[in-house]
């Protein structure tokens, strides 16, 4: 009877499952269901993909394990030694979240969710379970939830708190987008993510409703500078009254006002596109339209001449 390698049974929840004898029979019965591919490994690498049906095992199927044995003394005999590795191409959902610091060092907690499937098997075999040594479904989940949380404690580390509280939405996307790049390296293709929780301290909570009270940031940055130094100067207020005379004040005055914007520079509008454009422009960026300055016709030589020229600049006729 021949050898069967078949993952029997599933849970919802499995994302790979070993075969767990590495004895594989030419001629063997390998069944793969839909939604799964099975993945041949040995020595560090993965080689044949099947998909979803009942396949013989014969060289034909298995070209690349083959032409690795072929190298062996090993072609041909049988069993030959290989691990084969069921995956799931289901789409898995995933939760993430910890703790980094803000471009300001302002603590920020973050938690959400994440939606995700095996692209590529081979690669995913690859880097993540033969290349991490994670085997069973669980393995593989702890592995991608700290994949996800890593590269978020990164990602967030680059914001300041102000923009991750006001603008959710657009930092939302573009840590999909980053993440998005980062699993496609492991075999996975992310297809969703969404935030579902940020918090930071009571302290700067307080200071966020500030900002969006007042919108002054640059000012409320500055009174935490003040407040800071006047913790330290108080810790030996002897020998820090000169420099607190000299250091509070300028802290405290209030900041520079932001330079005005330059003045938009003169424009027109295009006779044929409506569009406006540069006030010098000699054709519309859009439509081609050439600008032309006012003419009128020499009744002489019936050429177009400036409209303010005297004579013409062609028969010398005098114009009216």
């Amino acid at each position: 009877m021949p050898q069967v390698i078949e993952w029997v049974n599933p849970g919802p929840e499995d994302i790979v499952w070993r075969y767990p004898r590495e004895d594989i029979e030419w001629g063997a019965q390998l069944i793969v269901h839909e939604y799964e591919v099975a993945v041949f490994f040995r020595d560090g690498k993965a080689y044949d993909v099947l998909g979803p049906g009942r396949h013989t095992l014969t060289t034909a199927n298995l070209p690349l394990l083959a032409r690795v044995l072929s190298a062996l003394a090993g072609f041909g005999t049988t069993p030959f030694r290989a691990t084969v590795i069921f995956v799931s191409t289901k789409q898995f959902r995933g939760l993430f979240g910890g703790r980094t610091q803000t471009t300001e060092l302002a603590p920020l907690m973050f938690r959400g969710s994440y939606w995700f499937r095996v692209a590529d098997p081979r690669v995913f075999v690859m880097e993540v379970v033969g290349g991490q040594g994670r085997f069973t479904s669980s393995e593989v989940s702890e592995f991608v939830r700290g994949f996800i949380n890593e590269r978020m404690i990164r990602f967030l580390a680059g914001y300041d708190l102000a923009t991750v509280f006001t603008k959710v939405e657009e930092v939302s996307f573009k840590a999909r987008a980053f993440l998005l790049e980062e699993m496609r390296r492991i075999g996975l293709e992310l297809i969703d993510l969404r935030f579902e929780g940020l918090d930071t301290t009571p302290e700067y909570r307080d200071r966020l409703f500030w900002l969006k009270q007042t919108g002054a940031a640059a000012y409320v940055l500055q009174m935490d500078t003040a407040k800071q130094v006047a913790r330290e100067l108080g810790k030996s207020p002897g020998a820090a009254v000169g420099a607190g005379v000299v250091m509070i004040p300028p802290l405290l005055a209030p900041p520079p006002a932001a330079p005005a914007p330059p003045a938009a520079p003169p424009t027109k509008a295009c006779p044929q596109c409506g569009r406006q454009v540069p006030a010098d422009a000699l054709f519309c960026p859009y439509c081609g339209y050439r600008f032309q300055p006012p003419t009128k016709r020499c009744p002489n030589c019936g050429r177009e001449v400036p409209a303010d020229a005297a004579f013409c600049p062609y028969c010398g006729a005098k114009l009216q």
